[in-house]
């Protein structure tokens, strides 16, 4: 596929315009990643089809091998979009985007973590050929309330192309509370799981589905003591996933600072009713859907209010949800248009040097 072709196509069909820099379209572009898993772990390939639409080519290369790409880092035709995890490379770097996948967190995280990811978005305001990009506004506005950290723009991440398919039935027997993501303390899957149990008792046929895996899960299977209402699901592929939430009338995940939250737009687009906190990036992708479709968790995480919203959740009938921002072509062209802002020499617009 010809790149001419391609944007010539994209503009006759999308009402946003693709961008290019002063030197065009990259000759390449390359996508560190491979290492992540739970929502960051379908990033990387999911940019690389939104690109590939556009016939520019791309490839997806481990973060620890970015320096065995000396020449291409220096590149200031190929357009290098970096993992926190690579962002040591951008002193380097020429016409490099660096992701701001959301913020750290130092309760689960630890302190060294958190410092050392802050300190890679800092390294990223200061190098001459960097720009920093972030995956929600809630994100882009809590990295610079609270640690004074420039974003550059914002780019939603995009949703799998399997979840975005035309669906010709929606009425599935719906009898699963789900959840999908890591198994880990900063979802707060345990606090839910008191709670949880109640409207499983409340609702007799209600089951709960855990996708996923984690230093968690065991300290999951103890709560739950062996009831087989609870159902560990492991890691299906992504066709099993969309079939779960097909079958899902609640989805739930807890973490307060979640950065986007891919998972929960996955979830929207199968029919769940979503239950997430009142606080995060997740709160952007259907905002008109709060108190109806999206309902929100307690940050108290008090047992009680858990049950209350649940039980609301589990009246609602479901909404749809625009996903026209979440696509890969959208996101594509969100980077590109952040791209635009280069210099030929790769440098980033803010003067530096």
């Amino acid at each position: 596929m010809k790149v001419d072709s391609a944007l010539d196509r994209n503009e006759s069909s999308h009402a946003s315009p693709v961008f290019t820099s002063a030197r065009g379209f990259p000759s390449k572009i390359l996508i560190t990643g491979g290492r992540e898993i739970g929502g960051i772990g379908s990033f990387a390939e999911s940019l690389r089809v939104g690109f590939s639409e556009l016939g520019i080519p791309v490839e997806i290369v481990p973060a620890s091998h970015i320096f065995r790409r000396w020449r291409e880092l220096r590149d200031p035709h190929v357009l290098k979009i970096l993992s926190t995890s690579a962002v040591f490379s951008a002193p380097f770097a020429r016409r490099a985007i660096c992701i701001a996948h959301g913020v750290p967190r130092a309760d689960s995280q630890g302190w060294v973590t958190t410092i050392a990811v802050i300190a890679s978005y800092k390294l990223a305001n200061l190098c001459a050929g960097t720009q920093l990009v972030a995956v929600s506004h809630y994100t882009a506005s809590t990295l610079g309330a609270v640690f004074n950290v420039r974003t550059d723009a914002v780019v939603y991440n995009p949703a799998k192309p399997i979840y975005l398919e035309p669906q010709s039935e929606l009425d599935f027997e719906r009898c699963y509370i789900t959840y999908v993501g890591r198994l880990i303390s900063a979802k707060n899957l345990h606090r839910m799981l008191p709670a949880i149990r109640d409207l499983l008792d409340e609702n007799p046929g209600l089951r709960m589905c855990i996708i996923g895996t984690g230093n968690q899960r065991v300290q999951l299977e103890d709560m739950v003591e062996g009831d087989p209402r609870f159902e560990f699901k492991g890691t299906p592929d992504d066709p099993e996933v969309r079939e779960y939430l097909r079958r899902s009338k609640i989805f739930v995940s807890g973490n307060e600072v979640e950065g986007f939250g891919i998972a929960y737009l996955e979830a929207m687009t199968q029919g769940c009713i979503v239950a997430m906190p009142g606080s995060g990036g997740g709160l952007e992708i259907a905002p008109e859907n709060v108190g109806t479709s999206v309902q929100l968790l307690p940050l108290s995480w008090e047992r009680t209010e858990i049950l209350a919203t649940l039980r609301r959740a589990l009246r609602q009938q479901r909404r749809p949800v625009e996903t026209t921002r979440f696509t890969v072509s959208a996101a594509a062209e969100g980077y590109l248009k952040a791209d635009a802002r280069f210099s030929n020499d790769g440098r980033g617009p803010h003067g530096r040097s």
